[in-house]
């Protein structure tokens, strides 16, 4: 990939720095991991930016997928390591998000707000790449 700079930020930032990318990888987080699915998020993404950004995260070696078994027409989407790896930073903006806005929250986020209050950023952090990495 060619980046536009040597600076690591403007280097993520021109894999994931666009208005849907975070938030596809966000929604494998969450167990969205088919195109129905994530084309159904709260955000409403379009079909052809989907398809787009699906293949940029693949070819950047973000995510991958492999054809369901029972209808092999529908590819099933999963994080790879590098994909997971960005967890923590999702973790960051979030609770940026909480501190600075004041604006309502997803029940899923609300659920994360509260094990970190619960356990700390560290530990859940550790527990979600744990999961993902078994």
């Amino acid at each position: 990939m060619n980046f536009r700079s040597t600076c690591p930020v403007s280097n993520l930032l021109d894999i994931v720095g666009d208005k849907w990318s975070i938030l596809i990888i966000r929604d494998l987080f969450i167990g969205r991991n088919t195109f129905s699915e994530i084309l159904k998020s709260p955000e409403k993404i379009s079909t052809n930016i989907l398809v787009d950004r699906l293949k940029k995260l693949v070819s950047s070696g973000l995510i991958e997928f492999y054809r369901d078994p029972n209808d092999k027409k529908i590819k099933v989407y999963s994080l790879t390591s590098k994909g997971i790896d960005l967890y923590p930073v999702l973790v960051e903006m979030a609770l940026w998000s909480r501190k600075n806005l004041n604006s309502p929250f997803h029940p899923i986020a609300d659920d994360m707000f509260k094990d970190i209050d619960s356990v700390g950023v560290e530990i859940h952090i550790n527990n979600v790449l744990k999961a993902f990495n078994s």
